[in-house]
């Protein structure tokens, strides 16, 4: 793979690093630019990245630049780095939720001010989940047309670095990974935190508590991964005998009206991801 540069050293950029260092990939062809020194001195001492506080001078050393920023710096940083030095032939990889392709690419062109659009940055925009800090992050990835197969593939082993990936036909289903992917550890979270909390009600301890719903979750999850040949309804019926305490449990589920839910809550976290492109 070609050096890469991160812009920004949080905790995204850290779980890929980790992962690309990891799966073999050259820690002298890795930059991390961050403007306080905490962060980049850290993954230098710990992994042997190189680190500057220069966002240009890492832009320089790279074929591949990550973009790592909050999405409200993205735009700024882009223009940065294209009014200081040629990016001609860098593939850029943006993990901001709600700034688009075509955000990415005006402000990395001084061109598109005077309506000159011919020559537009390619761009993969990846949309990841916190699971990538573990190597086990599911991402969606989307890739503007001016991008060609080798960086597409560098884009690909940068993200299976931490996890599965999928290549998305269209932008706009950047927003549905959002809500099937990239918000969705918070409602496992959440729905942990309900089962933790009537646990302690019950009389556990809350070391009980976390230890009952963490070892059943973890155990859930490991028969969807060992049974991929199941429908995941299939596992639940099979451990849902009518009449009994599991099939009172789901039945109140259904009552409560779970599935509209679970519907609403994705469509809201849609429906914001499309206001923050706005």
């Amino acid at each position: 793979m070609n050096n890469i540069a991160f812009i920004g050293a949080g905790n995204m950029a850290r779980a890929i690093i980790i992962g690309l260092v990891n799966s073999g990939v050259s820690p002298e062809s890795i930059m991390v630019a961050n403007p306080s020194e905490g962060k980049r001195l850290a993954l230098a001492e710990e992994f042997g990245v190189l680190h500057t506080h220069d966002n240009i001078k890492a832009s320089e050393f790279a074929d591949v630049i990550a973009l790592c920023v909050k999405p409200h710096f993205i735009t700024d940083v882009c223009a940065q780095i294209s009014q200081a030095i040629d990016i001609a032939g860098k593939l850029f990889i943006s993990v901001a939720a709600g700034t688009t392709v075509a955000q990415i690419q005006s402000a990395l062109s001084n061109d598109l001010s005077k309506g000159n659009a011919d020559n537009l940055a390619p761009v993969v925009r990846v949309m990841p989940n916190t699971p990538s800090q573990l190597g086990l992050g599911m991402s969606g990835l989307y890739a503007s047309n001016e991008v060609s197969a080798e960086q597409k593939a560098s884009a690909d082993t940068l993200m299976t670095a931490v996890g599965k990936i999928i290549w998305l036909s269209t932008e706009d289903k950047i927003n549905n990974i959002i809500a099937v992917a990239g918000s969705a550890p918070a409602y496992y979270f959440l729905f942990m935190e309900a089962m933790e909390k009537q646990a302690i009600a019950l009389g556990f301890t809350a070391e009980e508590s976390r230890m009952l719903v963490q070892q059943t979750a973890l155990g859930s999850t490991q028969m969807v991964a060992q049974n991929a040949e199941l429908e995941i309804s299939t596992l639940r019926g099979n451990v849902t005998s009518k009449g009994g305490t599991t099939h009172a449990a789901i039945e109140q589920f259904k009552q409560e009206g779970l599935d509209e839910i679970v519907k609403n809550s994705m469509n809201a976290a849609i429906n914001r991801a499309e206001e923050m492109a706005k």
